[in-house]
């Protein structure tokens, strides 16, 4: 585990919130020069803390719906597992592949534009891997709260601050967008933190033409936030899940409120047809903290669980926010 200090973790805090910001505007807000911030970030990435930048794209705004797909799987060799991961992290239109160990195996979300050719689709799937499913579940997700990175700042749950970043749903209508905006989108999903003259030149246009239309995107909301993809193992936290199951659902936002202002709380899925209530990943440091939140829940909002579900996420294959498909 790397040993970082509260300046390296304000530093990862303030590239989450905005990645795309400048090393003197960021040195500004943590109280260093640029030069330290330089240095700072480039050993994090030299020893992968820092392991890229992405952004966050609102892809329901496109219009695309979102299905996941939580399997179990039997029978299977490593290298009939393998095969069956390295499928679905092929799909173009997979927004994240995950192994986890908990009541799944294996949690595959993905970006549909049209149900009809999801199903065909899936009975393909299972036509071809079924029989190695003990079990396997599709569910639909419609709205996300994401959550700024409090866990870096400290671990003080008396504070009481809503750490709630954005959120995405497919609530609206569509938006339309051009080929050289998709293009825009689709380097960005990859590297939140590419210079302007890199993706202009990628794109074939003048980098005002790129800021111009970036602006555009952050206004009309398909882009949400450029963020910073971090190694929390190396830092001592691990990613974790927990599905709520409730008995009394007018207490649901309650709940919700509650995941919104624990330090903890990375993204909650708030809006589930099928699966669970409520999902919500956090990054704790052990199982203690996790069985923690949970029993906090209990003892201030009693008698609205039925139950819980524990997810470890061990092994991210693919995530992406955006479909990986030709302009249509």
């Amino acid at each position: 585990m790397e040993k970082l200090d509260l300046k390296d973790r304000k530093i990862l805090y303030q590239l989450d919130l905005n990645c795309r910001q400048s090393n003197a505007q960021i040195g500004k807000k943590v109280g260093l020069s640029k030069q330290v911030v330089d240095y700072r970030i480039k050993r994090m990435e030299e020893e992968r803390i820092i392991i890229g930048y992405w952004t966050a794209v609102d892809s329901f705004k496109l219009g695309y719906y979102c299905f996941r797909m939580y399997i179990n799987f039997f029978d299977v060799t490593p290298q009939k597992r393998k095969e069956i991961i390295d499928y679905f992290s092929k799909q173009t239109n997979i927004w994240s592949v995950i192994e986890v160990q908990g009541p799944i195996e294996l949690d595959v979300v993905m970006w549909v534009d049209d149900i009809y050719s999801f199903n065909v689709w899936w009975e393909q799937t299972l036509k071809m891997y079924g029989n190695y499913f003990s079990k396997s579940t599709v569910s639909i997700l419609t709205k996300v709260i994401s959550c700024k990175l409090a866990i870096l700042l400290g671990e003080n749950k008396e504070q009481n601050i809503d750490n709630s970043f954005f959120t995405t749903s497919c609530e609206g209508q569509p938006k339309k967008i051009d080929q050289i905006d998709y293009q825009i989108l689709d380097e960005l999903a990859l590297n939140g933190r590419i210079p302007l003259t890199i993706l202009a030149e990628k794109i074939g246009t003048s980098s005002q033409t790129v800021k111009y239309r970036i602006k555009n995107l952050l206004k009309n909301k398909l882009i949400q936030a450029f963020r910073v993809y971090i190694d929390f193992n190396k830092i001592g936290y691990q990613s974790q899940s927990i599905d709520f199951h409730l008995k009394d659902h007018s207490k649901k936002h309650t709940i919700i409120e509650y995941l919104k202002k624990n330090p903890h709380t990375y993204d909650i899925m708030s809006m589930n047809i099928g699966w669970n209530d409520i999902g919500v990943q956090v990054l704790v440091k052990d199982t203690g903290d996790l069985i923690a939140i949970v029993q906090d829940i209990e003892t201030k909002i009693p008698n609205v669980i039925r139950k819980t579900e524990f997810w470890i996420s061990f092994k991210q294959y693919k995530t992406r926010w955006l479909p990986e498909m030709e302009f249509k």
